[in-house]
């Protein structure tokens, strides 16, 4: 087929039953599509619409067989007791004094009919989208209807690329000055001498092959190379470099283990290597199966059977899960495991029942593991009502017999080992809807397992009767064990913690990466925008690709094997179906994205981009046909490398997040506010750093609980409050004209039905209490063989909540509230006011917070792709406690970014 320019020539043309691009875009397709377009309205472009991905409740699935078990109720939350008074200030909201609440009501909010186009997006299992871009998550004020909230957004955006172009030109005129060589001119389209010299569209076409495409085997899920090429792709390039000398003196066993900074450290001259010496324990292996009772057996059509342990153990992995429907009542779920279970039970000699007479398992709706659930939930209430003596001496039991197993001997220091425990055997889950969830995941065994470790190093004693299946001593790998799993075939390794050092090194090479980024962002753009124009299909989509990825996060994808692959794709293996063109300029996209979670968004595109789309999607191609179908992320990674070493589509993620937070962070001004209120600052940059770099989510199911206990607990605070106000009139009546009768009045909303309601809650709450207490206090003497007390001593103690029920029924006859404490003064109830405002404040503050981040998430773009030295700069430079951004586990992660920051004042990203 030819692929001239002729306006009769086809676009595409079909190649093994799929169609695919012609390899040049005539001048005559672009003008017939600019003319289409030239009486179209252009909108501000480069910005979401939605707030997605769409999580949904749960999978649309036919009716399933019950085996015999009914759906089991979830389980009532035990509520945590609060103070008397509302003092604990928890975000939990599980202390809520009240027990009205308004359901969340899980309703699917249908596509919205924003048109009349033909070319709307597929039907999905679930019509519910994520909603609208809205002016109050973006941070703006509703009520401002002067300019659209999407206008603000991409005037936002536009600013930041603006000044990320101008400060690229600053870097590299800098950089030049300092090399005493003639400043780059910004305005060519040459590389930096270190870097290969790209060539333009035009005169590299003929050079260019074009070709259709097809799966690389640089590009192919990991489980599908080989072990070796594995392991290789498992071990990144993370820099090692030599510990510093230690401190003079010997230091005692007892005292904490010295700080390695190998951010101050030397680098190595090969960085490849990765350790020197390697010593470490090996592996946990899970606990061996135990074996039913006799009585407790699986039942097939009525009949108890008895199967061989091996079985036994496969259906007690289904019994023991009847409570999580979404799995159980998965079809999917249940047919690989009737396979996987059924295959086992032939292998082992069949099923028989109590006369020995053999039972043919044939359908899995005849099987009822009801016995085999009653018996696992009465384990584990067994073990919840243990005392607390009992759980604290089996932790200190465990912990003790695996510590030899949590750190390993790197290099001559200890470094904190990771996943040091083997998964144990069970049903895999997978997610969204993995073709395979339900599969039995097999027990590991040491004859799988392989061991890294340093040559002289004592090598890890196996079970006894058992072999590793190999010993290696491979230095340029990170890993100190591996195995392959059975259910994907995929290596599973045992790495360092997340806190350790190389680790650490590992999180810092990617953002000084983003940071390198920084330089020739200017220059990436400005080629991708000019070859959207291309004549030649594969520049055109691959500046395409570039433009969705850079401007909306889109993950770049990888070819999967989708027979046993959960078929989940990013920009570059986008299908037919996935892309939905409304014009002018909304793209809607609808795929399976990471971990098989449903990615739904709607975004505006630059004109061209859109008339782009409509070619790479133009007749033949239907659905299953690839978008990209001369692109894929080798290409790609290849093409972006020829800007920087290392770079890849990844990499613009964390390089967005990061320098849109460090460009919000600069614009802020310390107004004296309180920590709270600077917190919520923080937070409101990194929800527009999450709205503007598209890391966003639905509205989670609980947030409406959540808003309405934290409303509670305002409620009960204030009540409070109002109880010590009227104490005060009470002491000094002249004080109500001093501060005038609005001040001792209570809030509006709470009336006298929600008072009571609050009272018999609060004696409810004291009441428990002492229970609770009294019940520690025995098992206290009991520990320490001691006689425990009497139910006259619980009875004695249960006066003080009579008293509690006896002083609000008084105060709700008389309107008066006697004081209360020891000395009780003016002077001290007007302090416990103002504590009990501040209290208040903060609350509201936080409602405040968590209403606005309910579209956001603020963890994904915080933990993964804000540089960690951003945030601890704000606390640094807004005087706030690193822990009130950090974690325990988030500080020992960033040691090296909070350390680092503290050495360099006046660092920037």
């Amino acid at each position: 087929m030819s692929d001239s320019d002729s306006d009769n020539t086809p676009l595409a043309k079909v190649y093994k039953n799929h169609a695919v691009s012609q390899a040049h875009i005539s001048k005559a397709v672009d003008n017939a599509m600019d003319k289409a377009f030239s009486n179209a309205s252009v909108a501000p472009a480069g910005v979401s619409v939605r707030n997605g991905p769409v999580i949904e409740d749960k999978m649309d699935i036919d009716e399933a067989a019950t085996n015999g078990n009914t759906k089991r109720k979830a389980r009532a939350s035990i509520s945590k007791i609060v103070n008397y008074g509302g003092n604990d200030e928890s975000d939990s909201g599980s202390e809520v004094p009240l027990a009205k609440r308004q359901k969340f009501n899980g309703k699917s909010t249908a596509m919205d009919p924003e048109s009349d186009s033909d070319n709307e997006p597929l039907a999905r299992h679930d019509t519910r989208l994520p909603p609208k871009l809205t002016a109050s998550a973006f941070g703006e004020d509703s009520s401002d209807d002067d300019e659209p909230i999407v206008a603000k957004v991409a005037k936002k955006k536009a600013s930041i690329e603006k000044k990320a172009e101008k400060e690229a030109k600053e870097i590299r005129a800098k950089e030049s000055k300092s090399k005493n060589k003639k400043p780059v001119d910004d305005d060519s389209d040459d590389l930096e001498p270190k870097f290969k010299k790209r060539k333009s569209s035009s005169a590299a076409a003929a050079k260019k092959t074009n070709g259709i495409k097809k799966e690389d085997d640089s590009d192919r899920p990991l489980n599908k190379k080989t072990p070796k090429a594995s392991i290789k792709k498992a071990n990144g390039k993370v820099k090692a470099e030599t510990p510093t000398p230690a401190k003079k003196g010997k230091k005692s066993e007892d005292e904490a283990e010295e700080v390695y900074r190998w951010w101050d450290a030397p680098q190595k001259e090969d960085d490849s290597i990765k350790w020197n010496t390697l010593q470490h324990s090996g592996v946990v292996f899970p606990p061996e199966y135990e074996p039913l009772p006799k009585n407790v057996k699986l039942r097939y059509d009525g009949v108890p059977v008895t199967l061989s342990i091996q079985a036994e153990e496969i259906a007690g992995f289904f019994g023991a899960m009847l409570h999580s429907t979404l799995n159980v009542e998965n079809p999917t779920f249940q047919k690989n495991f009737f396979r996987d279970f059924s295959e086992v039970v032939k292998k082992t000699g069949g099923a028989r029942d109590n006369d020995e007479n053999k039972i043919k398992i044939q359908e899995f709706a005849k099987l009822d593991f009801r016995p085999i659930f009653e018996y696992y939930e009465g384990k584990s209430a067994e073990r919840k009502s243990r005392s607390t003596a009992e759980k604290k001496a089996e932790k200190a039991a465990k912990d003790e017999a695996e510590a030899a197993f949590t750190t390993c001997i790197w290099d001559g220091r200890k470094e904190q080992v990771g996943n040091f425990r083997v998964e144990p055997p069970g049903l895999f889950r997978g997610r969204g809807e993995h073709p395979k969830t339900g599969s039995v995941k097999k027990r590991v065994t040491p004859e799988q397992i392989t061991i890294n470790i340093g040559k002289d190093a004592t090598v890890p004693s196996p079970p006894e009767g058992h072999q590793w299946k190999a010993i290696q001593h491979d230095n340029k790998a990170t890993w100190l064990a591996m195995w392959q799993e059975n259910i994907n075939g995929a290596y599973k390794y045992v790495m360092l913690a997340a806190k350790s050092s190389i680790k650490g090194q590992s999180d810092h090479k990617k953002f000084e990466k983003a940071r390198e980024l920084k330089k020739h962002i200017d220059r990436i753009r400005k080629d991708y925008t000019k070859d959207l124009h291309a004549e030649l299909m594969a520049d055109r989509q691959r500046a395409t690709a570039v433009y969705l990825i850079d401007k909306f996060a889109l993950r770049a994808g990888n070819e999967k094997d989708t027979e046993n692959e959960a078929e989940t794709v990013g920009c570059c293996s986008l299908k037919f179906e996935h892309v939905t063109l409304r014009p002018p300029q909304t793209v809607i996209f609808d795929f399976l994205g990471k971990d098989s979670i449903r990615f739904y968004d709607e975004v505006i595109v630059d004109t061209q981009v859109f008339k782009n789309l409509k070619i790479f999607k133009k007749s033949p191609k239907k659905d299953g046909d690839d978008i990209f179908d001369r692109l894929n992320t080798t290409q790609l990674n290849k093409h972006l490398n020829n800007y920087m070493p290392g770079l890849s589509a990844k990499v613009f993620r964390t390089y967005n997040a990061s320098f849109t937070m460090s460009t919000l962070l600069k614009e802020l001004k310390d107004n004296k506010l309180s920590i709270p209120e600077k917190v919520k600052l923080y937070n409101d940059c990194n929800r527009q750093v999450a709205i503007l770099c598209n890391h966003k989510r639905t509205v989670g199911a609980g947030h409406e609980t959540q808003m309405e206990k934290m409303n509670d607990k305002v409620k009960a605070l204030q009540y409070q409050r109002w109880r010590i106000k009227q104490m005060i009139i009470n002491l000094d009546s002249k004080q109500k004209k001093k501060k005038g009768s609005e001040w001792f009045e209570l809030e509006s909303d709470i009336d006298e039905a929600w008072i009571v309601e609050h009272q018999a809650f609060l004696v409810q709450q004291l009441h428990a209490k002492i229970e609770n207490k009294f019940a520690k206090d025995n098992e206290k003497l009991a520990a320490d063989d001691k006689k425990e007390m009497k139910q006259k001593e619980l009875d004695e103690r249960h006066e003080a909540t009579k008293d509690l029920r006896k002083k609000f029924r008084k105060e709700n006859m008389s309107h008066k509230v006697e004081p209360e404490g020891k000395g009780p003064t003016v002077e001290k109830f007007y302090t416990s006011v103002e504590k009990l405002d501040a209290k208040v404040n903060s609350i509201l503050l936080s409602a405040e917070d968590r209403e606005g981040n309910k579209e956001v998430a603020l963890g994904t773009s915080k933990i993964n792709y804000i540089d960690p030295r951003l945030t601890v700069v704000f606390a640094k430079r807004f005087n706030v406690p690193i822990e009130k951004f950090f974690s325990k586990t988030l500080r020992e992660k960033f040691n090296w970014a909070i350390e680092s920051v503290n050495d360099e004042a006046d660092w920037e990203f």
